[in-house]
């Protein structure tokens, strides 16, 4: 089961090599060796660490150019440069597209700038032999959120409560972009089908998912503030979710029908698992 984290990024040069460093270590199948073609069974294959793929969006401090030199050095990094900055979605789109079609069993979404600590990927890869989508939780008993603001706390817990007032989608932190999807949920949902550019991707992906009956699950993680470069949050990613979360909860994309459970993962167990197709020949 080969696995892909998929790394946005622009003017992240201050924290991206550690970060691809520390991916690049982690041991053996960095915990995927439980994510058989099914949940539920186990594969026995020896995997090397995960591979890892930043979409720059031709960072002006040289972020693209770093990585590809990182990449020079290692097969198991690569880089995708894109010409303008265009959001946090099309970056995504952009990536994930790249890895279902080199046909990457396991696709991650992290953040460049160290706030997801790489320590915890595999408690996440762990969690898929029994989900199809698993969030990197904040929000959930073991979760932490450390050096933000009282406001920043504020409109983060308020933002994922909207979404499930409006959506009902059961998750406790549905705005998180620590995330490992089977490539099975991203074919089912259509990449290039979804629309968002900000944060409220992650909302989109989630719900598409949860829509499709895929079983969701969260781990709980530690969130730390970036200690280099600038925070991406900006009012215009805010009025986004604002806007098309109340869209997506007045139409089928996000009206609850599957039935809801336990996860033992810690949260949603909703509908029954598709299997994945086999990969995108190469």
């Amino acid at each position: 089961m080969r696995t892909l984290v998929v790394v946005p990024t622009y003017e992240e040069r201050g924290t991206i090599e550690e970060l691809v460093t520390a991916l690049r270590r982690l041991p053996g199948d960095g915990g995927a060796a439980a994510v058989g073609p099914d949940p539920g069974d186990a594969a026995d294959t020896a995997l090397g660490p995960p591979e890892v793929l930043v979409v720059d969006d031709a960072s002006p401090d040289g972020t693209g150019r770093l990585v590809a030199r990182l990449a020079a050095a290692d097969s198991g990094v690569h880089v995708l440069h894109r010409s303008h900055k265009a959001g946090l979605g099309p970056a995504y789109r952009a990536g994930l597209r790249w890895g279902l079609a080199r046909g990457y069993d396991v696709l991650v979404e992290m953040d460049a700038d160290l706030s997801h600590d790489p320590a915890e990927l595999p408690a996440l890869l762990a969690a898929l032999h029994e989900a199809d989508l698993v969030i990197g939780s904040r929000y959930v008993p073991g979760g932490d959120v450390r050096q933000w603001t009282a406001g920043r706390i504020a409109l983060s817990t308020w933002g994922n409560r909207y979404v499930r007032g409006l959506t009902r989608l059961p998750v406790s932190d549905a705005t998180s972009g620590f995330r490992a999807f089977r490539a099975a949920v991203l074919r089912t949902i259509a990449v290039d089908a979804l629309t968002s550019d900000g944060y409220a991707f992650q909302v989109e992906t989630a719900l598409r998912a949860w829509r499709a009956g895929f079983v969701l699950a969260e781990v709980p993680i530690t969130f730390v503030e970036r200690r280099a470069g600038a925070s991406k949050l900006s009012r215009r990613v805010v009025v986004e979710a604002a806007w098309r979360v109340p869209a997506w909860g007045a139409t089928g994309l996000g009206r609850a029908r599957p039935r809801a459970g336990t996860h033992p993962a810690s949260v949603a167990r909703t509908g029954r698992a598709a299997s994945p197709p086999p990969p995108a020949t190469r």
